[in-house]
């Protein structure tokens, strides 16, 4: 291993530090009893509050030499200074270990534990008069430390060296997280999404389950999976695209509402909205239908926006989003006839062919009637749809597990949920017909047949469980991702996944 000069001065401060007897990397616990935001929020000089606080985190500037040293500690809160006099520090000790620790073997990126009282200093910073110091952690690469400084003739505060490259960001986000801040707000949001969703649902009784990630049977969806190889079974088996065919398998055996927050994986494209590896939230509750599942979709989306942002608007991109229902709503077919003024309802295989060559749309002959009207859809219609919207009734085609539409022939009772031209939400009324199910997994192999890679396999148990009856239900699924990119104003998944996958570093 190759060290930089700067590596290679903290191994050796490193070795000095034990020489001295301060080891850098101690075994013991240090309590912490409070945080730098707190402290700064909340601090009254009048009132003398924080007189003893113990506080951990990395040092991220250290000033001064001599007696006196000021540094930034930065915790998981954020950042305060630290006042550090030889003689509190050291009052009853050898005072000779002052000057070496902390003016010459304190790096950037060091974790220090220091105990003290709160003050306000002569320039007005509220500060920690520290009184105990002590290593925790040696950091042995230096941190790129973003620079800044104020432009005297506009004001502006610029900023030199940001930690702003992609490739670096993403594949070493421990490092990121740490000199830019506002990455870990996104993080932060990010959670908020999924337990304000979690609280709603478990409001309405509602049970969260676990399912297998390694099936059997890739179903539940179209989409080209993972395979592996299990040794001991000697049998293949393939990473979920898709939780819902086993959800379902919970509502046959007596719950009446179950869901899952969990990753899936599809082994197709990557880009600035698509992760191989992604988090989707799915739910499925019995006696139900899909227009209740749209009620209820507003219902949850409002709250969720509103635990993050506090606001049901959001802004994303250029456009401010309103997350509050309801929602537009509009057919497949009215809204390909609204965006191309060509009514496809009545077209078949041919007719629909003959339609994308005229739009310029890429097509091939695996594609059945339902994947060339999906792709009419998809290049002239989506980046239509900013606000939310629900595109419904769906070509049966397209659909093989929703039900049959009950009142307009040839379609199911199925919806997306569109924001900002991006699908953020699937749901149906769910097939719980065995026979017409049966018949539509045989119209998927079909397909498979002439070479569509994405089409169902046929799930003979997820058959036999809808033999033993299932009651009407409506299930959704909503990618967590896209949902948390769309609240954090953010227009590249990756900065929404702590490790998005990457290329194989060289």
């Amino acid at each position: 291993m190759q060290l930089s000069e700067q590596e290679i001065v903290r191994r050796e401060s490193l070795q000095k530090l034990r020489e001295l007897g301060v080891e850098p990397y101690p075994a013991e616990m240090f309590d912490v009893n409070a945080f730098a935001a707190d402290i700064k929020e909340n601090f009254d000089a009048e009132k003398n509050n924080y007189q003893d606080v113990s506080l951990a985190g990395r040092i991220m500037i250290v000033r001064g030499k001599g007696k006196v040293s000021f540094a930034e500690l930065q915790d998981s809160s954020g950042r305060i200074q630290l006042f550090i006099k030889r003689d509190n520090v050291c009052p009853d000790e050898d005072k000779t270990l002052y000057n070496p620790v902390i003016t010459k073997l304190l790096d950037i990126g060091d974790f220090v534990g220091v105990r003290g009282a709160v003050f306000i200093t002569r320039t007005g910073e509220i500060s920690i008069r520290v009184q105990e110091f002590k290593f925790l952690s040696k950091a042995l690469r230096p941190l790129p430390i973003v620079k800044k400084k104020k432009n005297e003739e506009t004001g502006e505060v610029e900023i030199f060296d940001a930690f702003t490259d992609p490739e670096l960001r993403y594949r070493q986000r421990y490092v990121d997280l740490v000199v830019n801040p506002h990455v870990r707000e996104i993080f932060i949001k990010r959670s908020k999404v999924i337990n304000s969703m979690r609280s709603y649902f478990d409001e309405q009784g509602w049970m969260e389950v676990e399912t297998p990630i390694l099936q059997t049977i890739h179903g539940g969806a179209a989409a080209r999976p993972f395979a592996t190889h299990h040794n001991t079974l000697d049998m293949p088996l393939y990473l979920r695209i898709a939780n819902e065919l086993y959800l379902k398998r919970l509502i046959v055996g007596g719950f009446d509402g179950v869901y899952e927050f969990g990753k899936m994986f599809r082994n197709e494209g990557m880009d600035r909205t698509h992760n191989p590896e992604f988090t989707a939230m799915e739910i499925y509750v019995a006696y139900k239908d899909y227009v209740w599942m749209m009620g209820m979709v507003e219902e949850c989306l409002e709250r969720v926006a509103l635990a993050v942002n506090g606001t049901t608007k959001a802004m994303v991109g250029e456009n401010e989003i309103e997350f509050k229902g309801p929602y537009r709503r509009i057919s497949m077919y009215d809204a390909i006839k609204e965006y191309t003024g060509i009514d496809v309802s009545d077209m078949d295989e041919d007719a629909l062919r003959k339609v994308c060559k005229e739009l310029h749309i890429q097509i091939d002959n695996t594609m059945g009637r339902g994947k060339l009207i999906d792709e009419i859809f998809g290049e002239k219609v989506e980046e239509h749809l900013i606000q939310p919207t629900y595109l419904t009734d769906y070509p049966i085609e397209m659909t093989p597990l929703a039900k049959k539409h009950r009142e307009k022939e040839g379609l199911v009772e199925r919806f997306e949920l569109f924001i900002n031209g991006k699908e953020v939400a699937n749901a149906y009324s769910e097939l719980n017909d065995p026979i017409d199910q049966r018949g539509r997994f045989e119209d998927q192999l079909k397909l498979a047949a002439r070479g569509d890679d994405e089409a169902m396999v046929l799930d003979e148990d997820f058959l036999r469980a809808l033999e033993y009856g299932m009651p009407p239900t409506s299930g959704l699924g909503i990618g967590i991702d896209r949902l948390t990119m769309m609240l954090t104003n953010q227009s590249s998944i990756q900065e929404v996944l702590f490790f998005p996958q990457m290329k194989a570093e060289k």
